[in-house]
């Protein structure tokens, strides 16, 4: 490992970005529905969306290795049809993915909440469909909660190390990303390289603040 690889970097923009998407969807799905819950069908489904924030993200990858496994009859089927996720990239999106969603899901459902219900009901009186009121209104009034969840989802996601290394671990050109590759290049003494891959996570980092601080300015102004 003497020459400077960026693959790991190609790797967690690739990882970040589809793991957002799906993110994205699912948290407004989940926020959304388990928002208009009754309070204790909401308090326990909104425990289990939001354990992988509090649990260690080894343990998420624990729990990945068991679910998803070479060992597991998921993972074993998931792998005779030519779609494994153990030990794969693909397998460092769904870490990413579970590890991202709640910052996602809680901001979402936050928004849902707060949304002024009147909105909706006048839609209601004019004729308009619920699809309608959903995309059209709810949305767009709903659209710094949305901005900030996805933003901070991605941020997580490009810098998530714990539940990858473990399902996915380390492998050079194939399952590598920043955070893993910052403590291979650490645990070999190539420290100049740790840096450099410290320092674009502290770039990609402050990049994404700076950007949820743009979107949540009109928020604070009003």
């Amino acid at each position: 490992m003497t020459q400077f690889d960026l693959f790991p970097l190609w790797n967690s923009l690739r990882i970040a970005a589809i793991s957002s998407v799906i993110i994205f969807f699912l948290g407004i799905l989940l926020g959304y529905y388990v928002s208009k819950l009754p309070r204790l069908a909401k308090g326990i489904i909104d425990v289990v969306l939001t354990l992988p924030l509090v649990l260690p993200p080894t343990v998420v990858g624990y729990f990945l290795v068991v679910i998803l496994g070479n060992k597991s009859p998921l993972g074993q089927f998931l792998s005779t049809i030519g779609l494994p996720f153990f030990m794969t990239w693909r397998g460092a999106i769904i870490a990413s993915t579970v590890v991202a969603f709640p910052l996602m899901y809680r901001t979402v459902r936050g928004s849902f909440e707060s949304f002024d219900e009147n909105l909706a009901d006048a839609g209601k009186t004019l004729g308009l469909s619920n699809t309608y009121i959903f995309w059209r209104i709810r949305i767009p009034n709903c659209k710094s909660g949305i901005i900030a969840g996805i933003v901070l989802a991605f941020a997580r996601a490009i810098g998530e190390y714990g539940a990858t290394s473990m399902f996915v671990g380390y492998i050079q050109g194939k399952t590598a990303t920043i955070a893993t590759a910052v403590y291979q290049y650490w645990t070999i003494g190539n420290n100049t390289f740790a840096l450099i891959y410290v320092l674009i996570n502290l770039v990609l980092s402050a990049i994404v603040l700076l950007g949820l601080n743009y979107f949540e300015k009109p928020r604070r102004n009003r």
